[in-house]
C-alpha cells in the first residue's frame, strides 16, 4: 500500500483558473500621465523660481547683481549680505537687523499660539461632546466672527487696549492675536472631535469619567494630527502677521514682518538687492522649518475631519 501510494501519480483537482480582471496597466508615458506630470512640474517651477532667484541673490555681491543675470549662480559665493541683514540692516532709527524683530515675534508666536489652542481646543471639546443649553447659538456667533474682516474691528481694538493700558504692548498684540484665531481654531477641533467614536466617551462616562479628566486622558492622546494642524496655521498667520505688528505696536516691539518692511523699502543710500532678498528669507525660515518638519501630520489631521462639516 505504500508503494502504491508513493508511485501513484499525482492528481491535481480541476478548478476554475479565474481570467485576470480589472483595468489593464496604463502606460508610462500615457497622454494622461504627460499632461499631469507636466503640469505638477510648471506648477513647482512657478513656485520655486522665485526662491531660487532669491537664494542666488542673496549670495552674491553687489557688482556681481548689477551684470543683471538674475538666474546665473554666484561666481563668488559670499554670506555677507545674510550677516548684514540680520545684524547690521537699518529698520529704522536703528541698524541692528532683523535680530531685534526676531525675537519679538518669537515672545509674540509662542504665547499667541499656546493660549489661542488650549482655549480653542477646550471650545471645539466641549462643543462636541457636553451639549450645553445654547451651544447651537454660540458657535453660530463664534464662526460668524471668523468672517467678519479684520479692517473693521481695528480701531475698536485700539481704543479697548489702550483703555486696558496695553496700547503698543507685545501682550496687547498676544491678545489680538489670540482673540482672532479662536474661531477658526474652535471650528477645528469640533470638528475633529466629532470624527472621534462616540463610544469612547460614553464608556469614559460610564466609567466616572468627568470632563477634565476625558479631555487629558482620552481626547488629548488621539489628537495629535490636529493639534499640529493648529500649531501650523497659528504659527505662519502670527509669524507672517503684518498689519496687526504696524498697528498695535511700537518701534521697539515691532515684529520681524514690519522690520522687513523697512528694511526693504529704505530710501537712505544704495538699494542692497542682496541684503533684501537675504532678510526677505530669513523672515519666512520660522514657518517654512516648522511645515517641513511636522508636515506629514498635517495632513492627516486634515483627513482625519480637520475640515469637515
Amino acid at each position: 500500500m505504500s508503494d502504491l501510494a508513493v508511485n501513484a501519480p499525482a492528481v491535481a483537482p480541476e478548478t476554475d483558473v479565474a481570467a485576470p480582471r480589472g483595468p489593464r496597466p496604463t502606460r508610462a508615458l500615457s497622454r494622461r500621465n504627460i499632461i499631469l506630470y507636466g503640469t505638477l512640474i510648471v506648477v513647482a517651477v512657478y513656485y520655486l523660481l522665485p526662491l531660487y532667484v532669491m537664494i542666488m541673490t542673496s549670495l552674491k555681491g553687489m557688482p556681481e547683481i548689477r551684470l543683471g543675470n538674475i538666474f546665473a549662480p554666484p561666481l563668488e559665493m559670499t554670506f555677507e549680505p545674510w550677516v548684514r541683514a540680520w545684524a547690521e540692516a537699518c529698520t529704522g532709527l536703528n541698524c541692528d537687523g532683523l535680530s531685534r524683530g526676531f525675537w519679538n515675534s518669537v515672545r509674540i508666536t509662542i504665547p499667541s499660539v499656546v493660549v489661542s489652542i488650549a482655549i480653542a481646543s477646550v471650545n471645539g471639546y466641549a462643543l462636541a461632546n457636553w451639549r450645553f443649553k445654547g451651544a447651537d447659538a454660540f458657535f453660530t456667533i463664534l464662526i460668524f466672527g471668523a468672517f467678519i474682516p479684520y479692517q473693521v474691528m481695528i480701531y475698536p481694538i485700539v481704543i479697548i487696549l489702550r483703555e486696558m493700558g496695553l496700547y503698543t504692548t507685545l501682550s496687547g498684540l498676544v491678545i489680538v492675536h489670540s482673540i482672532f484665531g479662536m474661531p477658526i481654531l474652535t471650528l477645528l477641533f469640533r470638528n475633529y472631535f466629532t470624527s472621534i467614536p462616540e463610544e469612547l466617551f460614553k464608556a469614559a462616562r460610564v466609567d466616572g469619567a468627568g470632563f477634565w479628566g476625558i479631555y487629558f486622558k482620552i481626547m488629548l492622546p488621539m489628537s495629535l494630527p490636529i493639534f499640529t494642524v493648529a500649531v501650523i496655521l497659528q504659527v505662519t498667520g502670527i509669524w507672517n502677521d503684518f498689519l496687526f505688528g504696524v498697528i498695535y505696536t511700537k518701534p521697539d516691539n515691532y515684529p520681524m514682518t514690519v522690520q522687513l518692511n523697512n528694511i526693504v523699502n529704505s530710501v537712505q543710500g544704495v538699494k542692497e538687492y542682496n541684503v533684501n532678498m537675504a532678510a526677505t528669507i530669513l523672515t519666512g525660515l520660522v514657518p517654512l522649518v516648522i511645515y517641513f518638519v511636522s508636515g506629514k501630520l498635517f495632513v492627516r489631521g486634515i483627513a482625519a475631519g480637520a475640515v469637515k462639516g
